[in-house]
């Protein structure tokens, strides 16, 4: 559940300050945060990481 707050007050974060400083950096963040955050979870899979990532895209 604090996963989603985070990503929640990151967002929030993000769109206030990017609109407010026009910075468009700030309104990537989520996504980055998202990325970081998706890398980290592929990475804890105790399998090496080239074949985690084929496990992830085959299945159907």
């Amino acid at each position: 559940m604090w996963i989603v707050v985070l990503f929640a007050a990151i967002t929030i974060f993000s769109v206030v300050f990017g609109l407010k400083l026009q910075k468009l950096y700030l309104l990537a963040m989520p996504f980055v945060a998202l990325f970081v955050y998706m890398v980290i979870k592929i990475a804890m899979v105790p399998l090496p990481f080239w074949e985690t990532v084929q496990l992830i895209f085959d299945l159907q």
